[in-house]
């Protein structure tokens, strides 16, 4: 392995990190928030001063190349590190005074979680709260795909780097250098930004709250700046708005580039594609044919509610327009099989992922037909070409880990005296990077009452659920470590 590699990469990428607070630090210097602007000041000093470190540690030493193994702990590394650079400002400046909240509640940005722990969100300064819900935008996409795109260095070895950060069991390059598809993604998800910030203010929100949910919405991540989430504004305009920018968040970035490509075939011809888009029409239509006449009297309010959490939920957004659990059974237990979903391969989505539920059930279906047929010959098919067999054994191994880390986490959140709905909702929510669940976790509620141990676990579970669960586990086999 090439550690001094690792450590002068994660040195950028918090120097770049420590860049975006120049953007919250004005607002606070503007507004007068004072301890927020030092809180800022002193963590860009700190990322500063590390790397002035880091050019002196390895001065004169040659760079190498970047191996599997050093992509795995430089990516696991760098989510960590840019997590307790990111957590400096919430704590140093007051908002958060426990240190574990505040990690809790930069875990949670940066993965794009949007569970809380905040129970007033608005009695916050603006500058925190803008920071807040730039971590979601900056770990949407990805910290290692920006670092790459913004570091042609990383060259040689971005192609490991974004394997063992990207969302889904394959990546795809749009071009053949990986720097300049990393540049591409980025170029698309600033340009959707641009749009729903422009459509959102046409909506009457102002340019702050309009940019902070367009960062919740586009990385699916749901932090808002209101405390009844974008509910507050109470508006069918803003909701759809949200809701159709939700579901563009959670579909494969790649199928952006073709669109705008004009390669629209390939759109209609995309597995994928179309079981997630299905997958939002029926529970969609479901939820809105069992609330109305109950929760809601007109069916374009029972669609719009519907369609905006149907979304939340699929997406891993995390946003509430509405408490769902006053909602009837069917609604709640839609939305509770939709967090076992999440949205597609290459988005900004968190979850299982529509592509591993399509080829598990696929294969499945195949095993069910080798007991009809023993000798017979089925071959696996997505996208009319068939699946190799190591990306099946993958996808099968990654389920099982899934359950099995999902099953842990519910269990340590229950040793802390949380009922079962409430520990296994939030195991779910974290792992899945959902946000809110069920219980006392629900789209009112906040996970401010779980002790500390239980929040760096859950910590633990969002980073493992962000990173695809290799990426991180691999680091706790005696294997990776040996030479």
């Amino acid at each position: 392995m090439n550690p001094v590699l690792v450590y002068k990469i994660i040195s950028y990428l918090v120097l770049i990190i420590s860049g975006f607070m120049l953007i919250p630090g004005g607002i606070a210097l503007g507004k007068g928030e004072y301890n927020a602007f030092t809180a800022f000041i002193i963590t860009i000093s700190i990322s500063v001063a590390n790397f002035i470190f880091m050019l002196l540690f390895t001065r004169g030493r040659e760079n190498g190349t970047l191996s599997a193994k050093d992509g795995f702990l430089f990516v696991t590394s760098s989510w960590i590190a840019a997590t307790f650079t990111g957590a400096l400002p919430f704590y140093l400046s007051g908002a958060m005074p426990e240190f574990v909240n505040a990690v809790f509640e930069t875990m949670s940005g940066f993965t794009t979680t949007g569970a809380s722990i905040l129970s007033d969100i608005e009695s916050l300064p603006s500058s925190i709260l803008f920071w807040r819900s730039l971590t979601h935008w900056l770990g949407g996409m990805g910290i290692v795909v920006l670092t790459v795109a913004v570091l042609p260095l990383l060259g040689i070895g971005g192609l490991q780097l974004i394997k063992a950060e990207a969302p889904g069991p394959t990546v795809d390059k749009i071009t053949p250098r990986i720097t300049e598809t990393a540049k591409i993604l980025w170029l698309i998800y600033i340009g959707l930004t641009f749009a729903q910030s422009i459509l959102l203010m046409l909506g009457g929100m102002d340019l702050f709250d309009s940019l902070t949910h367009t960062f919740g919405t586009l990385a699916t991540g749901g932090f808002s700046t209101k405390n009844s989430s974008v509910g507050a504004y109470n508006s069918a305009y803003i909701d759809w708005v949200i809701t159709i920018f939700m579901v563009l968040a959670g579909v494969n970035f790649t199928l952006h580039f073709r669109f705008m490509s004009g390669k629209y075939k390939t759109l209609f011809r995309d597995s994928e594609l179309k079981a997630y888009l299905g997958i939002f029409s029926v529970s969609t239509l479901l939820i809105a044919w069992n609330i109305f006449g109950t929760s809601y009297a007109s069916v374009s309010d029972a669609l719009r509610y519907a369609g905006f959490q149907a979304a939340s939920i699929l997406t891993t957004t995390g946003f509430a327009t509405a408490d769902y659990e006053r909602w009837p059974a069917l609604s709640q237990t839609v939305l509770f099989v939709l967090m076992f979903v999440g949205g597609c391969s290459g988005s900004t989505g968190g979850g299982i992922k529509v592509i591993r539920i399509i080829t598990l059930l696929k294969q499945g279906l195949n095993e069910m037909k080798y007991l009809l047929h023993p000798k017979g010959v089925f071959t696996l098919r997505i996208n009319r070409h068939p699946v190799k067999k190591d990306i099946i054994y993958a996808i099968s191994g990654f389920f099982f880990l899934y359950i099995l880390m999902l099953l842990i986490t519910t269990t340590v959140a229950a040793s802390s005296g949380s009922d079962v709905t409430t520990s296994f909702t939030a195991s779910l929510a974290t792992l899945g990077n959902i946000g809110p669940g069920f219980g006392l976790i629900g789209p009112t509620e906040n996970f401010g009452f779980f002790p500390a141990y239980v929040k760096w676990f859950f910590c633990f579970a969002m980073l493992v659920g962000r990173l695809e669960l290799y990426t991180v586990l691999i680091l706790f086999t005696v294997t990776f470590w040996r030479r």
